[in-house]
């Protein structure tokens, strides 16, 4: 007698791969990564020079012009006069204008006064003089037409600089302190191991097709002005229990709409290694990275799936043949903020001096003016920091004085108020397509609003404006964070406004902000939400409790 067959099971489903490649996933499962598989966007460029730039906008090809472009840091910016209950409805065509946002690459934030001229001209010969210094040191310009950008590329790359792989799903930017090799307390000058990452690997082919957007750090500054915390990959200075120095590995961090810490894998980075690790930890990525939700494809989805220990044992056996030591843990951040704004010893017995635009917000005329008192005082340097700040380096001490008048008088504060010092904005609408409401406006006018509403608050407070969910200005991570959406005001109209998160922190006390039910404001009201609950944290505050301390323990009422 014969066995019946059971009948299958409907109701089972095979488990969904996640698109990675490691595991034999090499069919595109998504729309970009087809597009990444039909021309490694490396390739752009040729096209760019030989095609789109001889024939303007309207001969690029769509797959191009809002896919590969970013390779080159070129994203179309947005067409003016679109308000923000639009952003999520249109699409990309009817958002975008026929200009370009263009990023600048300064891995390790340190350029010097010829580099810095350079960007200078750029922005006023074909960027109608825009400038913003970003929260990755980069220098962004806007309103960059195709047909400028061969020369732009052309005068950049002749002194050093480049826009290769400053976007797209690549090792983008990397972070370095901007005083490395100067710092009195650094642990360790970082800037070998990411001089020599940047010219092994990026425009590289092996890297240029990554799962998403890839962050690097590497930093031995002892501020840990980097925030290590929340990069894809980041290389921390520590020395370990025979004296010597080298780097702590963490992995996985970023923010967005999921906003997650990097974790420790444990090890002990010797300098001359580095490289490789990143090389490992960047395939690692590559290969067995999510590719079918691009909701799902940063790094910091995998390492919270494997978790630090799978993470760390695949790295060494499969990618460096090799096992890393155990190492220390990075020591606790300097006191203090972590921006390198004010005048502060260099080790050779000179001085930087830190000053803080607003917000980021430059100009071709001011990048000028910088590195004309820089060379007035004897500084043939400058550094971009990841708090839209900058520094003046090798300053003497005769010539502190009369550099911190000069780049006062033009509004550079090197003694800001903690409002100005600590206030960061995203792009905001004025060019994002992604964005909902403005930001760097709202924050300059906040910043003067506190400033004359304060004047004797000088505790640390970072506040931070962001246009849309995405955090481009870290509002997880702010004392004060404020994500821009529309919300209704007292007259049940639509108008810009903010969803408010409390009491982010780096260091010791890493935590995301603290979201209250409810809690929004309009974009009018800002100054008086603000105003509030930074007087009710003065009433309330313990000695020594910080702002983010206070509002963890703080009443809701006390909050609102």
């Amino acid at each position: 007698m014969s066995t019946p067959v059971r009948p299958a099971n409907r109701h089972h489903k095979r488990p969904r791969g996640e698109g990675q490649w490691a595991l034999g996933y090499r069919e595109p499962l998504n729309a970009n990564e087809e597009n990444k598989k039909n021309d490694d966007g490396l390739n752009v460029r040729q096209r760019i020079v030989d095609v789109y730039a001889r024939h303007g906008f309207d001969s690029i090809d769509p797959s191009d012009l809002r896919g590969r472009f970013r390779w080159y840091g070129l994203y179309t910016q947005r067409r003016p006069g679109i308000d923000g209950g639009k952003t999520a409805v249109l699409e990309p065509e009817e958002l975008e204008d026929r200009y370009f946002m263009m990023r600048i690459r300064t891995d390790g934030g340190q350029l010097s006064l010829e580099q810095l001229r350079v960007i200078a001209d750029i922005s006023n010969e074909y960027a109608r003089g825009s400038a913003d210094v970003t929260d990755r040191q980069n220098i962004q310009l806007h309103w960059v037409e195709i047909e400028s950008v061969p020369d732009i590329w052309a005068r950049l790359e002749a002194v050093g600089l480049s826009t290769t792989e400053a976007c797209g799903d690549t090792p983008r930017g990397m972070l370095g302190c901007p005083l490395a090799g100067i710092d009195a307390d650094e642990v360790i000058d970082g800037r070998a191991q990411l001089r020599e990452i940047r010219e092994r690997y990026i425009g590289n082919p092996e890297f240029s097709n990554l799962p998403r957007k890839y962050k690097t750090a590497i930093s031995g500054c002892a501020a840990h002005c980097t925030v290590h915390e929340i990069n894809d990959v980041a290389f921390v200075g520590v020395v370990d229990e025979q004296g010597e120095a080298g780097f702590d590995l963490w992995v996985g961090g970023g923010l967005s709409t999921n906003p997650m810490f990097a974790q420790r894998l444990g090890v002990f980075v010797r300098p001359e290694q580095v490289p490789e690790v990143w090389a490992g930890v960047t395939s690692v990525f590559r290969d067995y990275g999510y590719r079918r939700l691009r909701s799902r494809a940063r790094l910091k989805f995998l390492v919270k799936d494997w978790g630090p220990e799978k993470f760390r044992d695949v790295l060494q056996t499969e990618y460096l043949k090799y096992d890393l030591p155990d190492g220390p843990a990075p020591q606790t951040p300097r006191g203090g903020r972590r921006d390198h704004v004010g005048v502060h010893p260099q080790r050779d017995g000179n001085f930087y001096v830190g000053f803080a635009p607003r917000v980021g917000r430059l100009s071709g005329d001011l990048l000028h003016l910088i590195a004309d008192i820089a060379e007035r005082h004897g500084s043939g340097r400058v550094g971009t920091t990841i708090e839209q700040k900058m520094v003046i380096l090798d300053v003497a001490p005769d010539r502190v004085e009369s550099m911190v008048a000069e780049l006062e008088a033009a509004d550079l504060q090197v003694n800001p108020s903690t409002f100005r010092r600590q206030t960061m904005a995203c792009t905001g609408i004025e060019y994002c397509k992604l964005a909902i409401v403005e930001t760097k406006n709202a924050a300059s006018e906040l910043i003067d609003e506190l400033e004359r509403r304060l004047p004797d608050f000088t505790e640390p407070l970072t506040i931070n404006l962001n246009g849309c969910p995405n955090s481009c200005a870290r509002i997880q991570t702010a004392d004060i964070g404020l994500k821009g959406q529309l919300v209704v005001d007292d007259s049940g109209d639509q108008v810009e406004g903010y969803q408010i998160h409390l009491g982010g922190a780096f260091g010791a006390t890493s935590a995301f902000g603290r979201k209250v039910r409810g809690l929004k404001t309009t974009a009018a009201e800002l100054p008086d939400y603000v105003e509030r609950v930074v007087r009710n944290f003065e009433k309330q505050r313990d000695e020594g409790e910080s702002f983010s301390e206070w509002v963890r323990r703080a009443d809701e009422a006390d909050l609102r």
